[in-house]
């Protein structure tokens, strides 16, 4: 690697944190457009991550570092492969148009300043996260991520909800923290390395050893924590308490998805055991219709996404867990699909919101004319959520029942998970993205008009990504997804996809989906009083306590 590359690399990593502490500063001079200016930081890094595609793509890693502390010999190092990459490019693309649509969302908030320093900040830290070669520094940055999340989780201090929400965030996920961290030091125990560059292709040294399962439970623990997992699932709706710019970039395309990024990383150490493909499949398949159930039972617009953000986690764990070929790449898929969708219905919803002055669905209605940019952003993610064609979604469904139809006879019981919870999901998509405009217009306590520029370029292009990723899926898997699912299987995986959809068990799979997604979004409001009724009748105790998110911190 050239030392101008390392250069460029570096300081694509640390200008987060340059610009973090000029926000402040500019925000008092530029006001709102300031946010134009400090968005050149993460696109810069998502360039320069981009130019490093046809690279990974040819089955090449980028690494590098600086001493950190030399007299310990301690570094700085990076290593950035297919999975690092992608997720690099998630977290600067779609941090580009977060810190523009935090532009126009806190417009005249004395504190936006502020606001923009805690989430460039998180940004710099979550990239610390996915390209660290050294143990130590992955936990330091995983660690850091915590921290600025209860920044922007009690943001709005004054108000108790946030403190107490910010306070539920950080005790869960630094909780996870201490598990994680004696997870890795069992690692390094173990194995002797402190690389991930070199643990990953450490092959069975891990599987081998006699303290393997106290290592896979304790990085288990820091995963499915971080992760919103069952049954830690509970601090991810609470945290809903921030602003909607925190809950479009933490909450659906970064922070809860380092803990699918970490057990990604390690599947080819700790991956392809009897407890990996029993613990991951169960707790996955257990969040995933756990929070699918409960975004059902929600009427406020943000409260169904984050319960669906827990169901998809699910999803991604379960399949992490499957290990297969197809599995792999289901996973990959979807993980794209859905930061493109989410991040762009988490924004509708903050438009709503911002627009309209609620974000209660049962209140809402024939915003179409009103809002007709926001409406086509919010259909199209809502399409690509619902998982239908020619969206990216589609692909992600498609090789999601094809992994499950090809797998071991267990997977019969996971494809009944996955339809009974794609279906519910294919409800709340079209009861966020689509059900808010139809109809007569409904009088709102604000009155409802198309937002600024800052606010619906987010989710427009997010949506239209999601539409082009498909449209170009060749493209797509040749520099993404192929490049991705290899570096989890630790070996390249000959699997191709096509937005042409697999005819036989999958796309019957996949129109069984539909049709039980078209039944419940017709029946939502039955389904969520049946789902009332049912909570009632389970009482305060435990049960209703535990499936419920939690109130009393």
């Amino acid at each position: 690697m050239t030392s101008d590359v390392t250069a460029l690399t570096f300081l694509s990593l640390f200008l987060p944190f340059l610009a973090a502490l000029a926000a402040p500063a500019l925000v008092k001079r530029f006001g709102h457009n300031a946010a134009w200016i400090i968005a050149i930081a993460p696109a810069f890094a998502f360039v320069h991550f981009a130019l490093m595609l046809p690279q990974i793509a040819a089955g090449g890693v980028v690494t590098g570092g600086y001493a950190w502390v030399p007299s310990f010999n301690l570094s700085f190092s990076w290593f950035i492969d297919g999975l690092s990459l992608t997720f690099a490019l998630l977290i600067t693309g779609i941090g580009v148009l977060i810190v523009l649509y935090a532009g126009g969302y806190m417009k005249g908030h004395p504190q936006q300043g502020r606001f923009l320093s805690f989430l460039l900040l998180f940004m710099g830290a979550m990239l610390g996260v996915v390209v660290s070669d050294s143990l130590l520094m992955l936990f330091v940055f995983w660690e850091l991520t915590s921290i600025t999340s209860f920044l922007l989780i009690g943001f709005d201090h004054e108000r108790a909800a946030s403190r107490r929400a910010a306070l539920q965030a950080l005790v869960v996920t630094g909780g996870g923290g201490l598990l994680l961290l004696a997870g890795l030091i069992f690692i390094w125990d173990i194995s002797g390395l402190t690389q991930l560059s070199m643990l990953v292709r450490g092959g069975d040294i891990l599987r081998d050893s006699p303290f393997y399962l106290a290592a896979l439970l304790l990085v288990l623990g820091g995963a499915f924590t971080k992760s919103a997992q069952f049954p830690f699932h509970f601090w991810l709706p609470n945290a809903m308490e921030a602003p909607t710019p925190v809950s479009a970039y933490l909450h659906s395309a970064t922070m809860v998805k380092a803990g699918v990024y970490l057990l990604m990383r390690f599947n080819p150490v700790l991956g392809d055991t009897a407890a990996w493909q029993i613990l991951l499949p169960f707790f996955g398949g257990l969040s995933m219709l756990t929070g699918a159930l409960l975004a059902v039972r929600q009427t406020d617009l943000k409260l169904m996404l984050a319960y669906t953000t827990v169901s998809s986690l699910g999803l991604l764990v379960m399949l992490t867990g499957f290990g297969s070929d197809h599995a792999i790449e289901a996973a990959v898929l979807y993980l794209v699909a859905h930061s493109l969708f989410k991040g762009a219905l988490f924004m509708v919803a903050g438009i709503i919101d911002h627009e309209t002055g609620t974000r209660d669905v049962t209140r809402l209605g024939g915003l179409r004319k009103a809002m007709p940019i926001t409406f086509a952003a919010a259909l199209a993610a809502a399409i690509s959520m619902a998982g239908l064609p020619p969206f990216f979604g589609f692909l992600a469904k498609e090789e999601i029942y094809y992994a499950l139809a090809h797998g071991n006879p267990r997977a019969v019981l996971f494809t009944g998970i996955a339809i009974i919870g794609n279906g519910l999901m294919f409800a709340v998509a079209f009861a966020v993205g689509l059900k808010p405009f139809l109809g007569k217009p409904v009088k709102t306590p604000k009155h409802a008009h198309e937002g600024p520029l800052l606010l619906w370029l987010g989710p427009a292009l997010l949506a239209l990504k999601g539409l082009t990723t498909a449209l170009f899926a060749g493209i797509a898997h040749f520099y993404i997804s192929a490049p991705m699912a290899s570096a989890i299987a630790g070996e390249p995986r000959p699997v191709e996809i096509s937005l042409i959809p697999h005819i036989g068990v999958p796309l019957s799979l996949s129109l069984l989906t539909v049709a039980l997604g078209i039944a419940l979004y017709t029946k939502l409001s039955a389904v969520r009083s049946l789902m009332d009724r049912s909570f009632k009748a389970l009482g305060p105790g435990r049960t209703g306590a535990l499936m419920s998110s939690s109130k009393r911190w």
